[in-house]
């Protein structure tokens, strides 16, 4: 069964250790509207990602949903899925490894895997390769990135296999959203990943909003973020773009992911939360609604009505999907999704049965039709906080190829250089550039990867400097032909002002 609102209320939500029974067949029924609402959304945001920055989707703005709509992006569009196929990664590890698989099977498995990723999760795939275990490969002083939105679109299954057990939830999240995040990059997953699991005891969406951002330390700026949006939305009932509005003037500075810094590109966790939340809130229910609003919300258009309508999905369950989005997915449900050998139909199956070993692991009980699952109450997760001590100072455009030395003089207390190696998503070798990287006289040699796949998304980095004059010395000891490496820009950072 699901609990409704009122009905927390009169128990002043649930106990800890509360037993609560549902069938199988709404167990399964949930699961497949989760997994089907995920990929529903994030097909139909697809064609907005990234497109509105800075600026919500107006509504004379059209978003299509065509007939064969998934078939098409499924055959012709396959990357759309990465929200998607980064899940089933850490899915097939259980199902290969079980419940307690050791990190590094996760981490080695999608640091190894043939799909081309970015931000994030492409830093903490360099550092797996580059001998930078989890955690550390997540942690901001090692990946620049580590506020990004990446475990947050990852961490459905987490949820998904949790029901009503937000808190093993959170472990799940623990173990393997720092392989790429930390911070508020890791807390999206955590939010996410539990509003997934009340999604199963509860069909009120304030209350699994809410109860959900109980798994968040409240000092973080994610926590706070959230608690801002909810607040927001009671104060405008019935205008989400006032909310929007409050979120863009509070909440939209970047200090983190290179990228998003002096720019109106923003792919930080909190913010696209933010919009998944309004989009769960205004929506009050309706399908459409929800993930329409999400998407209009803008920035990460694709994966934000994906994360907002998974949830919605599970809640309602599979069944009562309105079948003018389901329909489509009914022509794609046995076609694995790209780098995959997993469909829908399989991870239906594949995430009924690790939700049932999880459920009977954590105190609960199975039977021939029943599962009872023992409740657990949202604690918060340990805090932590990337970029402390920092705010950025300048930007500067260097735009400069590196054929034998660079001298870069600045002054701060920490510096990121951005750039690539030119052309390299069109060829595939093996091929690394090393360059002698030293500053105030400590010296490191760079790996330069030059295939895209296992490429280094920032040159350098340091953001543990004494504050001050410093010099930054790069020089190419192996130059070849086969490309240029560029050195774009530089990012200088300050102390925080107190």
């Amino acid at each position: 069964m699901t609990v409704s609102c009122n009905q927390k209320k009169e128990q002043n939500a649930f106990s800890d250790k509360k037993e609560i029974t549902i069938t199988k067949s709404v167990l399964q029924d949930k699961i497949k509207g989760g997994w089907a609402g995920q990929t529903i959304g994030v097909t139909y945001g697809g064609p907005m990602e990234f497109r509105f920055q800075g600026s919500m989707i107006q509504d004379y703005q059209k978003i299509p949903w065509p007939e064969h709509y998934v078939k098409w992006n499924y055959e012709n569009n396959g990357g759309l899925y990465d929200d998607i196929y980064m899940d089933l990664t850490f899915v097939d590890v259980i199902e290969k490894t079980g419940l307690d698989a050791p990190v590094d099977s996760f981490a080695n498995a999608y640091a190894n895997a043939p799909y081309p990723l970015w931000h994030a999760n492409q830093a903490g795939r360099y550092n797996i390769l580059h001998g930078i275990k989890p955690p550390q490969s997540g942690n901001w002083l090692n990946n620049p990135h580590a506020d990004c939105i990446d475990f947050q679109i990852e961490s459905d299954f987490a949820g998904l296999m949790s029901p009503g057990m937000p808190n093993t939830a959170t472990a799940i999240c623990d173990k393997i959203g720092h392989i790429m995040n930390y911070g508020d990059g890791w807390y999206g997953g955590v939010y996410v990943a539990s509003m997934y699991s009340l999604a199963f005891v509860s069909d009120d969406i304030n209350y699994i909003v809410t109860e959900g951002l109980k798994s968040v330390p409240q000092q973080s700026q994610f926590y706070q973020c959230i608690n801002d949006v909810i607040k927001w939305h009671q104060q405008y009932p019935n205008d989400w773009k006032a909310t929007w509005f409050e979120v863009q003037k509070k909440w939209t500075e970047d200090i983190g992911c290179p990228d998003g810094v002096y720019s109106v590109f923003n792919i930080d966790a909190k913010v696209n939360a933010a919009y998944v939340v309004i989009g769960l809130l205004y929506g009050n229910g309706d399908f459409k609604k929800t993930m329409e609003i999400a998407a209009r919300c803008g920035q990460d258009a694709d994966c934000n009505p994906s994360s907002a309508a998974g949830i919605l999905g599970t809640v309602l369950g599979y069944n009562k999907i309105p079948e003018e989005w389901k329909k489509n997915l009914y022509e794609v449900e046995d076609m694995p999704f790209k780098y995959t050998t997993i469909s829908l139909n399989k991870v239906y199956n594949i995430g009924n049965k690790h939700a049932l070993e999880n459920i009977r692991r954590n105190n609960g009980k199975t039977n021939d039709s029943t599962v009872t699952i023992t409740y657990q109450s949202p604690v918060a997760a340990k805090f932590e906080e990337s970029f402390t001590g920092l705010q950025p100072k300048e930007r500067t455009s260097i735009n400069k190829k590196l054929s034998d030395t660079l001298s870069i003089n600045f002054e701060g207390n920490g510096v990121v250089l951005t750039g690539s190696n030119r052309d390299s998503w069109e060829k595939i070798t093996n091929f690394s550039y090393k360059v002698l990287a030293t500053i105030d006289g400590k010296t490191d040699t760079l790996d330069l990867p030059f295939n895209y796949l296992t490429r280094k998304y920032e040159i350098f980095w340091n953001y543990q400097l004494p504050n001050g004059k410093h010099s930054l010395n790069l020089k190419l000891l192996n130059p070849d032909k086969i490309s240029d490496v560029m050195i774009s820009d530089m990012l200088v950072y300050e102390p925080k002002s107190k």
